[in-house]
């Protein structure tokens, strides 16, 4: 992350409580450093025991990740984040109208029978990803089911978690898959018109649709991520907030981006630079976290490279790595 994100990202982060004069234990890892290996395991595919050691250690970042899943943070934060988007944009942080769609992915075999399923339309066995966007193809919502699950069927779920969330929603686009006794409840249900985009019978090859290409840009966004071109996840609400980090709302402002001190390797260019470690020091700067500075007097944790690396050592009669 660069400092041009995370000077648009560190406002919109949560505030630790400790921070707050409630109590509890400090933080030992700056938010910045989680988000890096965060972004970096989605980015990239990898497990989460095989994060570079430059990344706190994994089971910190997993325990960050999942304690804002379930406390509904990471989705906070990607709200926060898309209306800052918006309004940059010239629109209301609230959207009026929406796109959805439906997208099939293979699973891989860690994923249950429970929750997969085989799409006969696209002879796909996996997941389907679900999803609403705004007009900017920004991620309102999203939810997962096995393959086999009907669009109509699912629509019904998710449309509804939309309304209730996003109430200025009044018109979504969708294809020819939404048709039938859907349109009449969306209407009468949740005072939402669903608007069909069908292609004409005329047309041949790739053609661009109105307002469809947007969910299928997003769709195309999620696939140059590798953990989300296969579904390796074992519970669908993981895979929903990967879905959320790789959201188009996350790239980078426009503006010069700074780079970040890069790690030596023998025989490169950079050999008269320092060495960048995954150690961690205390930073009595409190503007570390966002909201910090009305509180010059907390203490809080920074990332930074502070000393030689500790060594590492194996041993046989256990076959442990030791620090």
């Amino acid at each position: 992350m660069t400092d041009v994100q995370w000077a648009a990202v560190r406002p919109l982060l949560p505030v630790p409580g400790w921070l707050q004069g409630r109590g509890g234990q400090p933080e030992a890892y700056c938010h910045r450093a989680i988000l890096d290996a965060v972004h970096y395991l989605v980015d990239n595919g990898t497990k989460w025991r095989a994060l570079p050691a430059d990344f706190p250690p994994w089971d910190r970042v997993y325990a960050f990740f999942r304690r804002w899943r379930d406390h509904g943070l990471l989705t906070e934060f990607h709200d926060r984040l898309r209306g800052q988007v918006r309004e940059k944009a010239g629109r209301d942080p609230e959207p009026s109208a929406g796109v959805i769609d439906s997208q099939s992915v293979k699973a891989d075999a860690v994923v249950g029978s429970a929750s997969r399923g085989f799409d006969g339309g696209k002879l796909i066995n996996g997941r389907k990803r679900h999803a609403v966007v705004d007009t900017l193809g920004l991620l309102l919502a999203v939810l997962v089911t096995p393959a086999d699950t009907g669009d109509r069927a699912a629509a019904q779920t998710l449309l509804a978690r939309v309304t209730e969330a996003h109430h200025r929603l009044e018109l979504v686009w969708g294809d020819g898959g939404y048709t039938g006794s859907l349109i009449a409840h969306c209407l009468t249900a949740l005072a939402l018109v669903l608007a069909i985009v069908k292609r004409s019978d005329d047309m041949r090859g790739f053609v661009v649709l109105p307002k469809r290409w947007i969910v299928e840009r997003f769709f195309a966004h999620l696939m140059r991520t590798r953990r989300l071109v296969r579904d390796f996840e074992r519970t669908t609400s993981s895979r929903g907030d990967g879905l959320l980090v790789d959201d188009p709302a996350h790239d980078p402002p426009p503006g010069p981006a700074t780079p970040r001190a890069s790690v030596n390797c023998p025989g490169s260019d950079s050999a008269s630079q320092p060495r960048a470690t995954s150690r961690f020091a205390l930073d009595r700067n409190a503007s570390t976290f966002a909201g910090t500075s009305s509180n010059p007097n907390a203490a809080a944790i920074s990332w930074q490279a502070s000393g030689p690396r500790p060594s590492r050592s194996w041993s046989a009669r256990t076959c442990t790595m030791r620090w």
